[in-house]
């Protein structure tokens, strides 16, 4: 396969090679076609940032001689591949709770709600939406879906008290805890965030 790149996207074009290879004995379904590899690479879906956090070393590739880690994109649709299919296990589409706080993530969220029948929480979360059964914005999803664990550490910290699972957009810099299953990828980019989110949507 020969992929022409401008500099900036070469280093991930031999963690995709591997991919490939791996992803050879898959069902059909679930195996990334080339031109998948081509838009997460072109989104620059593999870069990470400067920093990195203990628990995402697992979903590290390598770090370029600028420091910026990048991700292994074979992880990524790994991760895509399941929380995928997680979404889809839930019977009722609106018990799924998209949400971003990250402005970059917010059309993002409202497109994946508009297409799968889920619900979103663009901007600003309010305390208490999943714990306090007083206020009028109360809800009680099956699924939680959040842009950052990071900024939206308030939700994933509530999704904890009430069990409910959380599948995250996380960075090389995104910390892991309450969150059930993360999907490695640069969600500091909008191309990014927003393939991702049509990743999952389709």
């Amino acid at each position: 396969i020969l992929w022409v790149f401008n500099g900036t996207n070469c280093s991930g074009i031999f963690s995709a090679i591997a991919t490939m290879a791996a992803f050879s004995s898959l069902p059909a379904i679930m195996a990334p076609k080339e031109d998948d590899i081509h838009m997460m690479l072109a989104a620059n879906v593999q870069q990470g940032t400067m920093n990195s956090d203990s628990s995402m070393k697992d979903y590290i590739w390598r770090r370029r001689n600028d420091g910026v880690h990048i991700l292994n994109i074979g992880k990524t649709w790994e991760k895509l591949m399941l929380a995928a299919r997680i979404i889809c296990a839930i019977e009722n589409p609106q018990d799924v709770i998209a949400l971003s706080a990250r402005p970059y993530g917010m059309r993002a969220v409202l497109k994946f709600a508009h297409y799968t029948g889920a619900n979103s929480i663009a901007g600003r979360y309010t305390p208490g939406t999943f714990t306090n059964q007083i206020t009028k914005q109360f809800r009680e999803p099956r699924l939680l879906v959040v842009t950052d664990p990071r900024t939206d550490s308030q939700a994933v910290k509530e999704s904890s008290y009430v069990n409910i699972p959380v599948i995250a957009l996380c960075d090389s810099d995104s910390p892991l805890k309450y969150v059930d299953v993360a999907i490695p990828c640069n969600n500091k980019g909008k191309l990014s965030i927003g393939l991702i989110y049509w990743l999952l949507a389709r």
